[in-house]
């Protein structure tokens, strides 16, 4: 298995991520349909793609094409993915938003105008970026932030998770400042499909 940090800056080097994501798109909306259950499929999206003016109607003919319901996609973007054109994507995501698709803002709490974005996006959900999960547990000032950034998004009315949950000290850490969920290695490692 090779790590996604190796090989999508080989594939946008190459000039291949979008028809790579639309390819792996499909195929998860389809394989998503086959699963027992009815959960939610998240998905990254790249800076390129959000700054595509057709991104949204390339999204919603895919969910046509499979007949993967829009209410069960989630759309996950960086904040350093909407830099430079914050209006495109504030365009781009609601569009999509409208359509029933959720929006969650990754890696919360890395970049440079993340409450900025939380005004400005429409935003369902925040994943709080491991760097400050991790660890929570013995430091101090990152247990400070993830409560700090539990709060705020509570208080938004936005669902929370927490990335990079690797043991139960930090899972239980996560529950008594009310974060709703998390994921990471203690939950089940990456997958090879």
């Amino acid at each position: 298995m090779i790590s996604p940090t190796q090989f999508i800056p080989v594939a946008e080097e190459a000039g291949l991520v979008d028809a790579m994501f639309w390819t792996l798109l499909a195929q998860a909306c389809r394989k998503a349909l086959e699963a027992p259950g009815t959960f939610t499929l998240a998905v990254n999206i790249s800076p390129s793609q959000i700054r595509d003016q057709w991104f949204p109607e390339k999204v919603l003919r895919t969910l046509r094409e499979t007949g993967f319901p829009a209410q069960r996609l989630e759309i996950e973007v960086t904040e350093s993915a909407m830099i430079g054109d914050i209006q495109r994507a504030k365009s781009s995501l609601m569009s999509l938003k409208n359509q029933g698709v959720r929006i969650a803002l990754d890696d919360f709490g890395t970049g440079y105008s993340s409450l900025f974005l939380l005004r400005a996006l429409p935003i369902d959900k925040l994943k709080i970026d491991r760097s400050f999960v991790s660890s929570l547990v013995t430091d101090r000032e990152s247990a400070t932030i993830v409560g700090a950034l539990v709060g705020l998004g509570k208080a938004l009315g936005l669902q929370i998770t927490a990335e990079g949950v690797e043991d139960e000290a930090t899972s239980k850490a996560l529950q008594t400042m009310g974060c709703e969920f998390a994921q990471g290695f203690l939950y089940g490692a990456a997958i090879e499909t």
